[in-house]
């Protein structure tokens, strides 16, 4: 009974350490997503990237919305240096019918995204990175063995209310850290946005 008990008690707690996503270093898995361009986009399709900005955002939130002009200029200045964009729309559209993918398709074109905007209709893939809240960053830096390596977690910068008073461009200096070989300081910051609406069971 001891070592019944002591196997299902070690099992929850990998379950738990499971379900917390990705840290920081940690390899991240592919995954193949329905994009509103019309393709199945995974990591590998991304080519020979340096890495990516994983972004899970959405429609409706209002976080979500005042960053969308950031998102689209971290693209703009970063995927031509190897880190495009990849954002992800994790929301339930059955609670949240304005992030379905449909109007997703219907964002993306009325605000001409330049980067892949994939829905995750399962959550699956919001689960296996631990994501939280919309926007949420994950950035992933390919090594010299070809895999993706989670670098950064956290928000885009340190004022979501106001792009002009913004004094720490978190992504921007991970990504600059990255280029030059320096430490990235943090790599880890508290998401600023709203609760990802999970399928209810």
């Amino acid at each position: 009974m001891r070592a019944a008990s002591l196997a299902v008690a070690i099992g929850v707690v990998v379950c738990s350490l499971a379900a917390q996503g990705y840290r920081v270093g940690d390899a991240v898995e592919d995954f193949s997503l329905r994009s509103t361009s019309g393709r199945s986009v995974s990591l590998a399709s991304l080519g020979n990237v340096r890495g990516a900005i994983v972004i899970f955002t959405c429609n409706h939130c209002p976080y979500a919305k005042k960053y969308e002009d950031r998102i689209i200029a971290l693209h703009d200045d970063y995927a031509p240096e190897g880190y495009p964009v990849v954002a992800i729309n994790p929301n339930d559209p059955a609670q949240v019918p304005e992030d379905s993918f449909e109007n997703m398709v219907k964002r993306a074109k009325e605000k001409n995204y330049p980067f892949e905007y994939l829905f995750d209709e399962t959550q699956e893939v919001a689960r296996r990175f631990g994501a939280t809240r919309t926007p949420h960053v994950f950035l992933l830096h390919r090594g010299e063995d070809g895999k993706f390596r989670v670098a950064y977690i956290g928000a885009i910068d340190d004022n979501p209310d106001d792009p002009k008073a913004v004094e720490q461009e978190y992504v921007r200096n991970a990504i600059e850290a990255l280029k030059s070989g320096s430490k990235i300081d943090p790599t880890f910051t508290k998401a600023i946005g709203c609760t990802i609406k999970w399928r209810k069971k």
